[in-house]
């Protein structure tokens, strides 16, 4: 149900930047305005990244094979990384050399009504999207702050999506104060300047992408919170002598390995391990299903292997 949820976000976020890409593309041919003209790559540049995001969400739900006896849900980070580097290198990169081309050489000003009304629709259409994938994102977010959630979410599906629809936003009030006080102080420049803040905007963005997925494709671990409660789960089972640290790693938004390396009393036989271990092991999905796959290394606390 996650997933579809996910899904809905991702196909809201690309119909919205089509329709707003085309759009733009309009008014800036008729007006010549550099900040148009980069807000309608920006939007070009969102929906094949929304189409990316797909292809790494049904890439990453195959299943497991002998040649990837953990599944493929790494992908859904590799094809995340895939976007920061399209969003750095042609949203950002373009805007900022269309920005710099504009104020090498600047256009006549124009009427601006088509600006005016294709930015309205898209701020419209721009802020329903976003609407949306906060929404889905506030479902993971707990008792977190906006940005402590972003950062420790895992699943790009939302928090990429978010990022590039407040992205969108305020890239639209930019090119919206860029053509409105150009054309209210009739200076030339401040078109230009609107263009490289939005590239500079992206960039940005793209950069804060790229951290967080790179994270999560070298194997990320679950955070020292979870961490906690999953030892004193383990810890409360009167079969526990005594436990490490344990360790983790996330191959998924939903989809995680944890090893428990746990001595056992001594007196206990090795039918009475073999329950605690499926003990353990069905409580701790109970509570964190995400732990898909959990390995349990046993010894007693004599240190010999059960």
């Amino acid at each position: 149900m996650a997933g579809s949820s996910s899904k809905i976000v991702v196909y809201g976020a690309i119909g919205a930047n089509l329709a707003i890409a085309v759009s733009k593309f309009v008014a800036a041919g008729f007006t010549g305005s550099a900040a148009m003209m980069s807000e309608g790559i920006h939007s070009l540049v969102d929906s094949g990244n929304g189409l990316l995001i797909l292809l790494g969400m049904n890439r990453s739900a195959r299943p497991a094979d002998a040649r990837h006896p953990f599944g493929h849900s790494k992908e859904i980070y590799f094809w995340t990384v895939i976007v920061a580097v399209l969003i750095f290198a042609v949203g950002g990169g373009m805007s900022l050399y269309k920005g710099y081309q504009y104020l090498r050489n600047p256009a006549p000003l124009t009427d601006p009504t088509w600006n005016y009304w294709v930015l309205g629709l898209a701020i419209v259409f721009e802020g329903v999207a976003c609407t949306l994938a906060y929404r889905e994102f506030k479902k993971t977010q707990g008792e977190q702050g906006f940005w402590q959630a972003l950062r420790t979410s895992r699943d790009p599906a939302v928090f990429a999506i978010l990022l590039e629809d407040l992205a969108a936003l305020v890239g639209l009030m930019i090119a919206l104060a860029g053509i409105f006080f150009g054309h209210l102080l009739n200076n030339l420049y401040f078109d230009g300047a609107a263009s490289m803040t939005i590239g500079a905007l992206l960039v940005g963005m793209a950069v804060f992408m790229l951290t967080e997925a790179k994270g999560l494709l070298v194997g990320e671990g679950a955070n020292p919170d979870v961490l906690g409660r999953l030892e004193a789960l383990a810890q409360q089972d009167a079969a526990v002598g005594q436990l490490r640290a344990p360790l983790t790693m996330y191959l998924g938004p939903a989809d995680a390995i944890l090893a428990l390396d746990i001595a056992f009393h001594d007196h206990l036989t090795a039918v009475e391990v073999e329950q605690a271990v499926e003990r353990l092991q069905t409580s701790i999905k109970a509570q964190y299903p995400e732990f898909s796959k959990i390995f349990i290394e046993a010894s007693s606390l004599t240190g010999h292997a059960r």
